[in-house]
């Protein structure tokens, strides 16, 4: 017995079911929880833990993030590029792979700093692509840079460094960008809300993805089903103001109700691995 009377007994594991519903609702008060601290909580293995964020994400009471979870639609949270390249890049794949294929050569492009866009510059690069890039991204720009093919033309916004997305942003890079005029952009989003409001994170990257979208003769989002319904912290624009959807997964009951923003819908295979 520990001198505060205790046994100092590590908890007992309690029934799955119990525990996951005080799991959610920690997560309605913390809004994020991590793998550590369920099994401090609980006295559950790593991975008892991880199952148990597995069900709360099937349930919709969840978002998995590297090493835990947090609340669906919790506007302030954002991994960091590392993390969300490690995440659902199946799907993210098949988008860039179906973007990838309506970009003909000799096209200019705006690419966000999203790891779906990335993917595309991949995929891209890959192909050999005469094109022009403009960019705010330095993995994207470094990928490019580094490729030795030397067919893609590469412009880099500067600004401030958002460190956590390897991005440039703030009003030089929002200048930067407005100072050219592209046929395509490609970006990704936090989240598209109920109303067809294209969400971000950070209102820094929100203005620049406003940006892209207001200097592209065509704008496309790439999204994963998953975002349908979900609110960022910032505003970008309305889905109306892109020309195409490219959307990974089970959606095609929503097809209808967002072609009635004006945008031509891609529905996209792929798996979120």
């Amino acid at each position: 017995m520990t001198p505060d009377g205790s046994t100092g007994a590590s908890p007992r594991p309690r029934l799955a079911e119990g525990r996951r519903e005080e799991i959610a609702e920690l997560l309605q008060t913390a809004r994020a929880v991590t793998i550590g601290e369920i099994e401090e909580r609980f006295g559950v293995s790593p991975m008892t833990a991880r199952r148990d964020l597995g069900e709360l994400e099937r349930q919709g009471l969840a978002r998995r993030t590297h090493g835990g979870a947090v609340l669906p639609g919790a506007s302030g949270h954002e991994d960091s590029f590392s993390t969300r390249l490690a995440t659902a890049t199946g799907a993210k794949r098949a988008l860039a792979r179906a973007a990838a294929a309506t970009i003909e050569d000799g096209e200019s492009l705006f690419l966000d700093s999203s790891t779906t866009a990335y993917h595309l510059a991949q995929e891209l690069v890959r192909g050999g692509r005469t094109i022009t890039v403009v960019t705010n991204a330095l993995p994207i720009a470094e990928l490019i840079a580094s490729s030795g093919r030397g067919t893609i033309d590469l412009v880099v916004a500067g600004g401030q460094l958002r460190r956590i997305a390897h991005s440039m942003v703030g009003p030089l890079a929002v200048d930067a960008l407005r100072r050219h005029w592209t046929d395509r952009a490609f970006l990704s989003v936090k989240g598209i809300a109920p109303d067809g409001a294209l969400t971000d994170a950070d209102p820094l990257e929100a203005e620049v993805k406003h940006a892209m979208i207001e200097r592209a003769t065509r704008a496309a989002v790439m999204v994963e089903a998953a975002k349908l319904d979900r609110r960022g912290l910032s505003v970008i624009a309305p889905l109306g103001a892109t020309s195409d959807l490219f959307l990974a997964g089970d959606a095609d009951d929503r097809v209808a109700e967002l072609e009635s923003h004006g945008v031509a819908v891609h529905l996209v295979g792929g798996a979120a691995s």
